[in-house]
């Protein structure tokens, strides 16, 4: 004797799920008619679908939606690089917050993670020599890598790179460049 098919009973889970919240719409999406879905609410009706023994609907595979996800698993690993590597230059919560998202929860857990010491307060302003030397180094570069300053990544890529190269705490970079930015020298 044959087993009821799992595709259909799948589908039926899913469906008779959609329905108990509530999302209608999903379950048309998936092609159920007014009919159909009332035919779900007959205990009869639903038993004899969940039984049956040959498919009634089908898997098709949206190869373009697969491919992006799979290809997701590279920028996931990416994107925690990158976070990391702006915890390491000194990035501040908000910063991380901004470009990926996280809460302060989520940031302060990274940092323990990481093994970075839990900062106090906040960072210690520039000095007068080491503003000028940020901006001798910040400026050209923004020329040089012909940076929009509304182009935020690439903004913070530059900031990162800087923080790197002068030991100076990101966070810190990032103020002075949106102080710069916002009196208009640039």
């Amino acid at each position: 004797m044959t087993t009821p098919h799992p595709i259909n009973q799948a589908v039926l889970a899913q469906a008779l799920h959609d329905l108990r919240d509530g999302q209608l719409r999903r379950c048309k999406t998936m092609g159920f008619a007014d009919e159909d879905l009332a035919a779900l609410k007959e205990p009869a009706l639903l038993s004899v679908l969940l039984n049956a023994r040959v498919p009634w609907c089908t898997v098709q595979i949206n190869r373009s939606v697969l491919k992006r996800i799979l290809s997701q698993v590279d920028s996931v690993e990416q994107e925690i690089a990158n976070i990391d590597r702006m915890l390491r230059l000194g990035a501040s919560t908000d910063m991380v917050s901004k470009f990926y998202g996280l809460t302060h929860q989520e940031v302060a857990l990274r940092r323990d993670v990481l093994g970075l010491p839990k900062r106090k307060g906040r960072r210690p302003a520039l000095s007068e020599a080491q503003e000028t030397s940020l901006w001798q180094h910040w400026h050209p570069q923004l020329k040089t890598r012909e940076i929009q300053v509304g182009d935020d990544v690439a903004m913070l890529e530059l900031t990162l790179d800087l923080a790197h190269e002068l030991s100076i705490p990101a966070s810190v970079v990032w103020a002075a460049a949106q102080s710069w930015i916002d009196q208009g020298l640039v």
